[in-house]
């Protein structure tokens, strides 16, 4: 009888402490997502365009910007994206085990590659595309697509836009063709286990977007500020190799299918004038056609004709 009831003892308090250890093994099992994320593997695509301090000249053939002899640089926007992917990993809060810098563009890209590097980024692509041929937005995100599926990337931290054509577009028609979720415009992009958070400036505040990787993230600039490569980096970067792609090499059709009409300098202002009171002003907007009538009512309003015309009508108090 003592026997059986210390066996039944023995095997209640071994049932207990196998419980016990399942128990602790679960919790340490829901714990490991967020002390052990998957390592972020980050694609920065970069572009080189015109200095933003260059004033921008059309052709002769007003078919597109002249670039014989014009300085050239990593866009800005750019540069925006291979800072944060280096802070990404200084913060130590997701592992960071790969910057990578693309570039699709004429041989020269090799220099702005190297500027990323020495900013830096891990390693650099290369496809060469000749400088007369551009790629078009959704060209440059059908490449990025087989890009990031290649290189296995789980992050694309890719400019708002590019200073030279201001399309904006790559980033967008990029998520929609790898079907990952996208936050445009980051001005602060935080990251914990796989889950990303992403807030930008919008009128009137600021929007707060959440989600987890895969992910492309657009950046704006309030996002960061920039470093300057140092010296010894710079020097390192010159060392490092270019991996050499071509369009074939990623199955990728680089053949144009938009075309440029016309391209034209803005038409110089004229200079301002200055109106001595506000029946001057009203007088010169009616001179100038951008008043159809006015007529001093006690309240403000103004409705807009058919034509596109203004017709205003206010209080004289509220002009002064």
């Amino acid at each position: 009888m003592y026997s059986s009831q210390t066996n039944k003892c023995l095997l209640i308090d071994f049932w207990h402490s196998v419980a016990e250890r399942e128990s602790a093994v679960r919790g340490r099992l829901e714990c490991l997502p967020a002390r052990m994320s998957k390592s972020l593997r980050i694609l920065v695509p970069v572009k080189r365009v015109i200095d933003y301090a260059i004033k921008p000249r059309v052709n002769k053939s007003q078919t597109g910007i002249d670039t014989a002899g014009v300085k050239h640089s990593l866009n800005p926007f750019d540069e925006l994206s291979i800072e944060e992917a280096v802070r990404l990993r200084e913060r130590k809060k997701t592992p960071v085990s790969d910057i990578l810098a693309f570039s699709a563009g004429p041989a020269k890209c090799a220099d702005t590659l190297r500027t990323a590097m020495a900013m830096g980024a891990d390693r650099a692509i290369h496809v060469e595309v000749p400088e007369d041929q551009p790629l078009e937005p959704l060209g440059v995100a059908k490449l990025l697509k087989a890009v990031a599926e290649k290189e296995e990337s789980n992050l694309v931290l890719v400019g708002k836009q590019a200073i030279d054509d201001d399309s904006g577009q790559t980033g967008q028609m990029l998520a929609g063709l790898l079907g990952w979720p996208q936050a445009t415009q980051a001005s602060k992009v935080e990251i914990e286990g796989e889950t990303v958070t992403v807030t930008k400036e919008v009128d009137g505040g600021v929007d707060t977007v959440r989600a987890r990787l895969p992910m492309i993230i657009t950046t704006d600039l309030r996002l960061n500020e920039p470093r300057y490569a140092s010296l010894p980096n710079i020097m390192k970067a010159k060392k490092k190799k270019i991996e050499k792609k071509t369009l074939e090499d990623y199955g990728v059709d680089g053949r144009r299918r938009l075309k440029t009409i016309k391209v034209e300098e803005p038409p110089p202002r004229k200079g301002g004038g200055k109106v001595q009171d506000v029946d001057g002003m009203i007088s010169k907007l009616k001179e100038l056609g951008k008043i159809w009538a006015f007529d001093v009512l006690p309240f403000p309003s103004s409705v807009s004709r058919p034509d596109g015309f203004l017709t205003l009508n206010a209080t004289r108090s509220n002009l002064e």
